[in-house]
């Protein structure tokens, strides 16, 4: 395992080996096909596959990352508009993984009533989905967790439902800033009975971390329970 491999995840031990790092690699190589957009619960696509749910603040870099990820550069949109996404995206991953793309939350440019309307939405499908395997909360390194991280958390812990932390923008720190932030997520995890233990750390515009995430959702991809 090379160190910049190991450097991308917090603590470093949790670190995929290179076997898994291929797995990776030829699961988000595949076809990566738009499934469904769902504005409301009852267009929420049949539940055939393992999902892995991305949510995060608005302007995170949501959409680069998941670009990033597939190698596409148009599957989810990249906006400089907060609140772009206004529906449940789901992708199929070479048939293994389906990926859901989430509405981000907090500053949006959208009425009340429809911020409300997909916040509910995203509330009844994280708490209520079997096949969700996991919720990746997004968080720009810049930032780190913010109070308006918090109802989110809380819930996905209320509702046993796993989530895992990965930063984006994660180039824009030095690496001592970087590791500092890392701790202090850590740290402030220790208080979540649903918060996955490892951090990642990625760019979407550098590549960092990229391999090792595509590593960690294909080991969910092959598993048959919750992880």
């Amino acid at each position: 395992m090379t160190a910049d491999v190991a450097s991308t995840v917090y603590p470093p031990e949790h670190a995929r080996d290179a076997q898994a790092i291929e797995a990776g690699r030829l699961l988000f190589a595949g076809a990566c096909d738009f499934v469904a957009g769902a504005p409301t619960a009852d267009a929420l696509p049949e539940d055939t596959l393992p999902e892995v749910a991305f949510a995060g603040r608005s302007n995170v870099g949501k959409s680069s990352l998941l670009n990033a990820l597939t190698g596409r550069t148009t599957l989810a949109r990249v906006s400089n508009t907060p609140g772009r996404t206004r529906q449940l995206n789901f992708f199929s991953l070479g048939q293994r993984l389906m990926l859901v793309d989430l509405p981000g939350y907090g500053y949006a440019e959208a009425p009340k009533h429809e911020i409300a309307r997909w916040s509910e939405l995203m509330r009844l499908y994280l708490k209520g989905r079997a096949s969700l395997r996991r919720t990746l909360l997004l968080v720009d390194a810049r930032h780190g967790l913010k109070p308006i991280d918090d109802p989110l958390m809380t819930m996905l812990d209320e509702s046993a439902v796993s989530f895992q932390l990965v930063l984006t923008k994660s180039d824009k720190l030095s690496p001592k800033g970087l590791a500092q932030r890392l701790e202090t997520i850590a740290t402030a995890l220790k208080s979540h009975v649903a918060a996955h233990p490892a951090i990642h750390a990625t760019s979407a515009q550098g590549g960092t971390g990229i391999a090792e995430l595509r590593a960690e959702l294909a080991a969910l991809a092959s598993a048959s329970q919750p992880c």
